[in-house]
């Protein structure tokens, strides 16, 4: 008697699936997915960069969201998974035809010359 064969999810019919309610322009979708001989899977997306912030979410909740469902599929198929997310941005663009989303920490605005640096006093301390 012979086992069934397990059938291999469709990781990027299921990526799409869950991101396209969150974009603005779904026509700009593009899902790859990649399946290495280790069980490994490696979901690739992009969409147009202004789609980004409705995509990630609010401290990244959706985007993790997503990941987290994909690991969970992949994980029942014996799997371990991977989503890069890639954005492209729109033509006549100065910065190329992709643009890699990264975290990235934003920096004060330079404080103009004259001002001082306004630092809060410490507040006292209760004696016990």
């Amino acid at each position: 008697m012979t086992e069934p064969a397990i059938a291999v999810p469709d990781y990027a019919g299921l990526v799409r699936f869950l991101v396209k309610p969150f974009l603005e322009t779904p026509d700009s979708l593009k899902v790859d997915c990649e399946i290495s001989s280790r069980s490994r899977v490696w979901v690739r997306l992009a969409f147009e960069g202004t789609d980004k912030g409705r995509v990630f979410g609010r401290g990244g909740r959706n985007i993790q969201a997503i990941r987290d469902v994909l690991e969970g599929v992949a994980k029942a198929a014996g799997h371990t998974a991977l989503l890069d997310v890639f954005g492209t941005q729109k033509e006549g663009s100065d910065h190329g035809s992709d643009e890699s989303f990264s975290p990235r920490r934003s920096e004060a605005p330079p404080r103009p010359s004259g001002v001082p640096r306004v630092v809060p006093k410490p507040k006292p301390r209760l004696s016990e």
